[in-house]
């Protein structure tokens, strides 16, 4: 799984693979943890070296604080920033807009038809990839003018699935 984590401003990409080796911007690292008090202490052997490091989830982000330095850390995996950027792909929603497919999958659902009305935050596509349901909802109120898809339905990355004008 890939995933991308902010730390005090600076970005890294982390690559957890299926056997466990983890890359850090393309490089392997070796790190172990333990948790030693549940959710807040843990014990990490990064790099052949021993720290502790005292962890602290708030909306979203992880404050850590190791050896008197806090480190904020925002992180955020594919699936999630690949959503998030098919929805910024939206800008002010004006005119008709396309619901385009964040990453490869199956439709599962289409809730939705040609003529119908919808509101902003409505579910008009729902698509299975990586073995979830994502659902793609309107980005604002509008009327459904095409749908591209039906239930079953392959489809590729950036694929439109549906206009709304």
């Amino acid at each position: 799984m890939k995933y991308q984590t902010i730390v005090n401003g600076q970005t890294f990409e982390i690559d957890i693979n299926e056997d466990g080796r983890l890359m850090v911007n393309g490089e392997e690292r070796a790190i172990d943890f333990r948790a030693l008090r549940k959710g807040e202490l843990f014990s990490l052997l990064l790099d052949h070296q021993s720290v502790e490091a005292v962890v602290e989830e708030r909306d979203g982000q992880y404050y850590v604080l190791i050896s008197g330095d806090m480190y904020e850390v925002k992180v955020t995996d594919e699936r999630s920033r690949r959503l998030a950027s098919a929805f910024m792909s939206f800008g002010d929603a004006s005119g008709e807009v396309p619901i385009r497919a964040p990453m490869p999958g199956m439709i599962v659902r289409v809730p939705v038809t040609e003529g119908q009305a919808v509101l902003k935050g409505e579910t008009v596509v729902i698509l299975e990839s990586m073995k979830m349901e994502n659902e793609l909802k309107a980005p604002r109120d509008g009327t459904v003018h095409h749908v591209y898809v039906s239930a079953g339905s392959s489809v590729e990355q950036n694929k439109v699935l549906v206009t709304i004008a």
